[in-house]
């Protein structure tokens, strides 16, 4: 008997889960980062340079950045790893690859882009001083299945930063259910002429773990010294754990 997972609030064969959500993002690709900005009102860039400040990345590091999509927070890591460092860009999605490796390069920032399952990676075991998964762990199929790869490549000492939607502090809940299940799909339909794929976007992050949730789920694929830091009252978290 075939297993299931979610797909935002539709439960889905497990096999099947991966073609829907590639189908969600091939969609929104081309106007994903412009939905980004309009969505958090620019916020999303202070959550990437927070998660990006807290990496620990310095001169010379070697850096996966997993779901790496359009490549925002790859371009702040290689500035942090300089000319001597190694970051790569991966992704599951070709459109959402392409179009990241597009950007870096109209950047002036050459980094290797490869095409990727998270829950397979083709790198060698402890290899990475820092692993990086910004808003892509909640689309993975099997989550506890991709952390465990991303602390196999992970060298002793590295650490994973995960920056992801979370649980909203409570009292906000209506608030931020009323634009979650109803501006967004409305913003989908008039900017990517998709309100589906925003939908998804909105039942997706409430199927995700909550912050301890995830910080349990952490520590049960290896991590060790797990935090999270709650960001804009937990409509994001940041998760950091590091490998012994």
């Amino acid at each position: 008997m075939s297993k299931t997972t979610h797909f935002g609030f539709e439960e889905v064969d497990e096999q099947g889960k991966a073609k829907k959500v590639s189908g969600v993002f091939s969609s929104v690709a081309g106007r994903y980062d412009l939905m980004n900005d309009l969505m958090s009102a620019g916020l999303h860039r202070l959550w990437k340079r927070f998660a990006v400040t807290l990496s620990g990345v310095r001169e010379g590091a070697r850096v996966l950045d997993v779901a790496g999509g359009t490549g925002d927070i790859a371009r702040l890591l290689a500035e942090r790893a300089g000319k001597t460092g190694q970051v790569w860009l991966t992704d599951i999605n070709a459109e959402m690859l392409l179009r990241g490796r597009d950007r870096l390069i109209d950047a002036g920032c050459m980094l290797p882009a490869v095409r990727c399952d998270a829950e397979k990676l083709p790198y060698p075991d402890d290899y990475f001083d820092c692993v990086t998964v910004a808003f892509g762990l909640r689309n993975m199929t099997r989550k506890e299945a991709a952390l465990r790869e991303m602390l196999r490549v992970l060298r002793p000492g590295g650490r994973l930063l995960v920056l992801e939607f979370s649980r909203v502090w409570k009292p906000l809940e209506p608030l931020y259910d009323a634009y979650s299940f109803k501006v967004l799909p409305l913003l989908g339909k008039l900017i990517a002429n998709d309100a589906d794929s925003y939908r998804y976007l909105a039942e997706s992050i409430r199927m995700h773990p909550s912050q301890p949730e995830l910080a349990e789920m952490m520590r049960g694929a290896g991590f060790d010294r797990v935090e999270y830091f709650n960001l804009s009252a937990g409509v994001v978290a940041l998760h950091r754990g590091f490998k012994n």
